[in-house]
């Protein structure tokens, strides 16, 4: 019985080695089949290079196109008459157009309107004066002036037309050069 036990311990102290002997040899054949399929294969991707190649196209050409657009004469829509010049002329005229125009002063800002009071005015024993520097709504105010000369009334604000800049009101008078306020 000996012999069967020292056989047993040969026989079980061998197939761990020849189980690991047989792991590692399978890594090695995965490892060769591996190289066999990559190792032929093109380490560069000629996609990414053609595709950048067509996008510096495209970029080229868009610039060209624009640069064409900003720098020649053209239709854009020659039923209606419509033509494109180049921008450097465009400025040219949009300059002498504008030396020839008299520099026209801005209208007065508008301010907001008033909101409305109620129609019930109060009574004499609901109104009470005031303190001495206090305003009342609706009375005209002391403004000063920025000369510090004597006060003036507020007169109160003067109605314009919707479009403030495009007709100037007779009311306000314009500045004369070389005066300050």
């Amino acid at each position: 019985m000996a012999d069967t036990e020292s056989l047993r311990q040969v026989v079980h102290s061998r197939a761990p080695l020849s189980t690991w002997f047989g792991i590692v040899l399978l890594f090695a054949l995965f490892g060769v089949i591996v190289l066999a399929v990559i190792g032929p294969a093109p380490r560069g991707s000629d996609y990414e290079q053609t595709r950048a190649k067509k996008r510096t196209e495209l970029l080229k050409t868009s610039r060209e196109e624009a640069a064409k657009a900003l720098t020649t004469y053209g239709w854009i829509d020659k039923s209606k008459g419509v033509a494109r010049i180049p921008i450097e002329r465009a400025m040219e005229l949009t300059v002498a157009e504008l030396a020839q125009q008299k520099p026209a002063p801005a209208g007065p800002i508008a301010a907001p309107e008033p909101q409305a009071q109620p129609a019930a005015s109060p009574s004499p024993a609901q109104a009470s004066p005031a303190p001495a520097g206090v305003a009342q709504p609706g009375a005209a105010q002391p403004v000063a002036s920025p000369s510090g000369q004597a006060p003036a009334t507020a007169s109160p604000p003067a109605t314009t037309s919707p479009s403030p800049a495009a007709q100037p009101s007779p009311a306000a008078p314009s500045p004369e050069p070389g005066k300050t306020p």
